[in-house]
């Protein structure tokens, strides 16, 4: 055995560990880049084996553009978008339960997007149509109270089972059954 087929041998092990960490990992983004090396490595693996086509084939589609598209499905897949009532003063009476939010999410590697709308009609459309995953609403005058409803079930479970806050109510509401009317009706 040369000194060449050596070094073959160590880059083909790295292809079963790569697949293994990638399949392992728990954080997208990680998995993300784990992918990007598993691609290289394959690339590596058939341009030394002297399939120059394939490499290049495996280094443009299979890691560039498949990482790429990964990327934005990952992106957009890891966040949740909450409406919200009001305008920027009403902001700074939600801000403790966006950290309260967004403490359960970074568990999930998810991030939080705040939409705000000007009346409830506005905001239940908007739940309805599906443009955003959830809404929050004041309840309450004398101390902040919120109302969080969710139409998705997971999002709901999960924040239901972890979120630490005492000042909200969380409902989950199929949006699908559920007309315009019936959603106002829960925020008022």
């Amino acid at each position: 055995m040369n000194h060449l087929d050596s070094f073959i041998y160590i880059i083909v092990a790295l292809l079963p560990l790569t697949a293994c960490l990638v399949v392992l990992q728990v954080n997208p983004y990680h998995a993300l880049a784990l992918r990007g090396i598993l691609g290289a490595i394959a690339a590596l693996v058939y341009g030394i084996l002297g399939a120059a086509d394939v490499a290049l084939t495996e280094a443009l589609m299979g890691t560039l553009l498949a990482i790429t598209l990964y990327a934005v499905a990952v992106r957009s897949s890891l966040v949740l978008r909450l409406g919200v009532l009001g305008d920027g003063e009403n902001q700074e009476t939600f801000q403790e339960l966006f950290a309260d939010f967004r403490k359960v999410l970074k568990k999930r590697h998810m991030r939080l997007e705040v939409s705000i709308y000007n009346d409830v009609q506005a905001l239940q459309r908007a739940l309805n149509e599906k443009e955003i995953h959830g809404t929050c609403t004041k309840s309450g005058i004398e101390q902040p109270n919120f109302k969080t409803t969710f139409r998705i079930q997971r999002i709901y479970d999960i924040m239901q089972n972890e979120l630490d806050s005492p000042t909200t109510v969380i409902n989950y509401v199929n949006v699908s059954d559920t007309s315009v009317e019936k959603l106002e009706e829960q925020h008022l």
